[in-house]
């Protein structure tokens, strides 16, 4: 049995920032620096949008070396619709 998600996804993708993060991810496997150079905001600020995009079950990371990587995980996003 799956945990639930700490965040629901309506509550993730609420966030105008979140929701780029979502289009720059779409087509992308990234790590978090290559992510924020398409933001204005720290890269704190871009780990912690991906933390609350990772709990709702839209984003999956894996560590590869010393850094992360981020994909897009758009199943959950099928409750939107």
């Amino acid at each position: 049995m799956l945990a639930a998600p700490k965040h629901d996804v309506f509550h993730a993708i609420a966030d105008s920032t979140r929701r780029k993060l979502l289009r720059v991810l779409a087509n992308n496997v990234m790590a978090v620096t290559a992510i924020t150079s398409h933001f204005t905001i720290s890269r704190v600020a871009v780990s912690k949008h991906l933390r609350v995009l990772s709990e709702a079950g839209l984003v999956s990371e894996q560590k590869v070396g010393r850094e992360r990587r981020y994909r897009l995980q758009p199943e959950p996003l099928i409750e939107v619709k």
